[in-house]
């Protein structure tokens, strides 16, 4: 609550608003995908669990077309402002181009939005840390104006825009599922999500004597410039090359390991072959996660985490030095149960599954050897599984 206090008294000194204005609060949280990497874009299921950290945002309408944002993450570089009438994506606009970029999608899809907002931004999600940062504020946007236009839109399809803004008006091509489950999440629950269909079921998410411990490399790793479009683009003309030769699929991740050792011969890029053997065999992991987590099975859960990390890094190729570093550490530390990078990879975060009373000890070990073998020093962060995002109230 104090969190809140201290944003709201900011948000109407930043704006200049009298004490009695009245103002709405938000929250989106980040995102950790517990299994289940780089096979949301090749049709397959991914396990992820929205976090009880994220997005903040302090809001008050305004009568006339003008938008003004500013961000507690970036003071230095004030208040920015642009009007109903100019959406356009300018690169001297910073972080505010998410936001902008949403307000841009609701109206281009016939949503009435007839005035500008003041909106104070405050998140701890690290940024650029693979822990949706993006995806937060943009699913954040979307709550907001649902709730200050009342507009007739359901969660889902509030997801799908916060998506189609990264992709079109940003120009990252991410997939789904960390708008969807930023949008979706629940309270000590994981979310099995079908990227390709969007069906979801929930898994119960209650780790007793254990936490969700999430190590940021601290390493800065921009999406867009990763070699994120490079892999998708592989996984593609792979697929186009098993279609062509008569393999009846829509995606990857139909596929088992068995048709995959089947029909591999029919992928002409030898680079792409590790790349599909990921995804195909990483989508199994995630069916065989979400039964450990029902039937209370902890440990080949753990198991299957790490099976996670080692195909990321011979496979797909996308961890590094840093994110290998991090993860094996934390597989040498008493009480550790699984650790896998999380996110697109090439920096960003690992998380692990530790029990309570080898956190201290787990955290200073895995930093230390972390800082010898990198220079560099990480960040942890102890989760749990939230909700999604909300207007958290009046204030």
């Amino acid at each position: 609550m104090e969190l809140i206090n201290n944003l709201v008294k900011n948000f109407k000194k930043e704006f200049k608003k009298d004490d009695k204005t009245s103002v709405e609060v938000f929250f989106a949280p980040g995102r950790v995908n517990l299994i289940g990497e780089h096979i949301d874009y090749n049709g397959g299921k991914v396990f992820p669990c929205a976090l009880d950290f994220g997005t903040y945002a302090v809001v008050t309408k305004r009568e006339d077309n003008i938008f003004r944002m500013s961000s507690e993450n970036f003071k230095d570089l004030g208040i920015i402002e642009f009007s109903l009438d100019s959406l356009i994506y300018d690169k001297k606009d910073d972080w505010a181009n998410y936001p902008k970029g949403v307000v841009k999608t609701f109206l281009d899809s016939g949503f009435n939005i007839n005035s500008g907002f003041d909106v104070l931004f405050f998140g701890n999600i690290p940024n650029g840390a693979g822990l949706s940062s993006s995806a937060s504020i943009e699913v954040l946007t979307s709550v907001i104006l649902k709730s200050l236009f009342n507009l007739d839109i359901n969660m889902v399809d509030m997801v799908k825009l916060s998506q189609k803004t990264e992709n079109e008006f940003i120009g990252v091509n991410c997939g789904i599922m960390d708008q969807f489950s930023i949008g979706m999440g629940k309270k000590d629950h994981a979310i099995l999500l079908d990227c390709n269909t969007l069906e979801y079921s929930y898994a119960p998410f209650i780790l007793n004597n254990a936490s969700i411990i999430i190590a940021n490399t601290n390493k800065r790793r921009g999406l867009g410039e990763s070699k994120y479009n490079e892999r998708r683009a592989s996984c593609e003309n792979a697929l186009k090359d098993l279609k062509d030769n008569g393999i009846n699929i829509n995606a990857l991740c139909d596929m088992d390991s068995e048709k995959f050792e089947n029909t591999k011969h029919f992928i002409k890029s030898e680079e792409a072959i590790p790349r599909v053997r990921h995804a195909v065999t990483e989508n199994e992991r995630v069916l065989k996660a979400m039964k450990c987590l029902k039937d209370g099975d902890i440990l080949t859960f753990g198991k299957l985490m790490n099976d996670s990390h080692k195909s990321l890094k011979d496979d797909y190729e996308v961890t590094g030095l840093e994110l290998d570093s991090l993860v094996e550490a934390a597989w040498e530390e008493e009480g550790t149960i699984g650790s896998r990078m999380t996110g697109a990879g090439f920096g960003g975060c690992t998380v692990s599954l530790v029990k309570n009373d080898c956190i201290e000890k787990f955290i200073e070990n895995v930093g230390k050897k972390y800082k010898e073998k990198t220079g560099l020093e990480a960040t942890f962060y102890i989760g749990n599984p939230g909700d999604g995002a909300k207007k958290l109230g009046d204030f």
